[in-house]
């Protein structure tokens, strides 16, 4: 936590910074060297003797900045983002160096193009295949067609002017036969010819007859069965020819597809900047120490592979401690000091879920937060920032320095060097703080003088400072037995 010293109207304090810590209204005792470098930052407003054994404070009003500070890196909110668009994993054979300014149509990366050709080409053969395919299935269905026509125009007629023709013959005979039938009949009842011959012109006609009926028949089934079933036969072919040609259809668009995809595929080896600006690298994950993009490296579909920023939308993400995110918000305003300037800036959100912790972090428990910065000329992704997170201002307070408050088992209590010399105890009721000052509620007076080391020099504070170390330590010991003998 960055500490910011309350600003007396008499006199302005010194300031110090450090990171992660935070004050909680009963503090944890404080060593000597605590106490020395406390000191050292309130000297303005301290006194003591000639050899140096009494430090003191005197009370004061002033401003109390409560802030966290953190180190970031810049990176912009609005990155264009360099994708692979090739299937499965692919070489990287070239990679522009992270940030080079680009124009548009610059080549960014390069991948290895040997598998792909071979698709290609293996894809083009397999389009030609099907392009026959079909053709051969087309001409099937187009023979089917013809066959119907000619069936039903050519052939079907054909038999059936054939049949009728021979029934027509048939016809006659039989009229023939009947005739000479009933001349003979005549002739026999003049006695002319014999009954024989009366019997044999009757077995013509009964011939005659049949054959008649024969083809009768034969024109009725050439009609309603034969006809039919040719025409189911001749439909059936066209349809098969048609489902064939259907598929033939299906593969052969399926080919073009492959053929196409591989040749952008082919052509996506290839990656141009769209735009012209500045190019980088994403950041690597915080376990890796190389980045994922460089030549010879594998990359897969749709990994990020460059970020195209825009420098007009820049951020800093940081980590906050998880003691002090509920403290956090965005709309907080916050100071981002870089190594040429110093920018006003503000939060504009706090993850909700922590981030994942690991030997990497040294186990560290944080929550990304994110500052967004004013449009700035010259900031680049990058470059180091100090980030002063401004969690509370408080106006005109009284404040005591930390080094001056011992906690005990009994209280919060400091020393006041009273006007004859004498050091009384004093209790106290704290409020919020950085990692120097205090803001005091109620026990101290505005010009008062505190003692800076009471445990050094103050017998009964002392022996409270050792019994609150003694009790913690022991807290402590049987916390860690407790979770030992939990183990098994």
């Amino acid at each position: 936590m960055s500490v910011s010293v309350p600003q007396s109207a008499e006199k302005p304090a010194a300031t110090r910074r450090s990171s992660g810590s935070k004050w909680t209204p009963f503090l944890t005792l404080l060593g000597i060297v605590a106490i020395i470098g406390t000191a050292a930052a309130v000297a303005p407003s301290a006194s003591g003797t000639d050899d140096g054994t009494l430090l003191t404070h005197k009370i004061a009003r002033g401003d109390l900045i409560v802030s966290v500070t953190e180190q970031g890196t810049l990176e912009s909110s609005n990155n264009t983002e360099i994708k692979c668009k090739v299937r499965g994993y692919n070489t990287v054979t070239y990679v522009v160096p992270t940030g080079t300014v680009v124009e548009k149509d610059d080549v960014l990366v390069r991948l290895d193009t040997k598998v792909i050709e071979e698709q290609y080409s293996l894809t083009k053969t397999n389009t030609f295949i099907a392009q026959a395919t079909l053709a051969e299935s087309s001409a099937n269905v187009e023979k089917a067609k013809i066959s119907i026509e000619a069936y039903e125009k050519g052939r079907f007629r054909s038999q059936l002017q054939g049949l009728e023709k021979e029934l027509a013959a048939h016809k006659r005979n039989l009229r023939t036969a009947r005739k000479m039938h009933e001349r003979s009949e005549s002739l026999f009842r003049q006695g002319y010819v014999t009954e024989l011959e009366v019997d044999s012109n009757a077995f013509t006609v009964t011939q005659a007859e049949l054959e008649l009926k024969v083809k009768e028949t034969e024109i009725k089934v050439l009609k309603e069965f034969t006809r039919e079933m040719q025409m189911k036969t001749l439909q059936g072919n066209l349809t098969a020819n048609q489902s064939k040609q259907s598929a033939d259809e299906a593969g052969l668009a399926m080919e073009i597809k492959r053929r196409d995809r591989a040749k952008q595929e082919l052509d996506d080896c290839v990656i141009r900047a769209e735009k012209g600006g500045l190019v980088i690298y994403p950041s690597a994950a915080s376990w890796k120490r190389t980045p994922d993009i460089t030549e010879g490296a594998n990359v897969r579909k749709d990994q990020v592979l460059l970020l195209m920023p825009d420098l007009t939308q820049m951020q800093v993400k940081v980590g906050i401690h998880e003691s002090i995110v509920d403290r956090v918000r965005p709309g907080l305003k916050a100071k981002v000091t870089l190594p040429d300037r110093t920018l006003e800036a503000k939060v504009s959100d706090v993850a909700s879920v922590t981030r994942p912790a690991g030997w990497w972090t040294g186990n560290v428990v944080k929550y990304d937060t994110v500052i967004e910065l004013p449009s700035d000329k010259g900031l680049k992704p990058g470059m180091s920032a100090e980030i002063e997170v401004i969690l509370a201002v408080h106006e005109n307070v009284l404040t005591v320095p930390v080094a001056a408050v011992v906690e005990t088992e009994k209280g919060t209590f400091c020393w006041v060097k009273t006007a004859n010399g004498a050091v009384v105890r004093r209790l106290l009721d704290l409020g919020d703080s950085n990692d120097v000052f205090i803001e005091i509620k109620a026990g101290l007076n505005e010009g008062e003088e505190v003692v800076l080391n009471p445990t050094s020099f103050i017998e009964d504070a002392e022996q409270d400072a050792l019994t609150t170390m003694k009790s913690s330590q022991e807290t402590t010991s049987d916390t860690d037995t407790g979770d030992k003998g939990d183990q098994p």
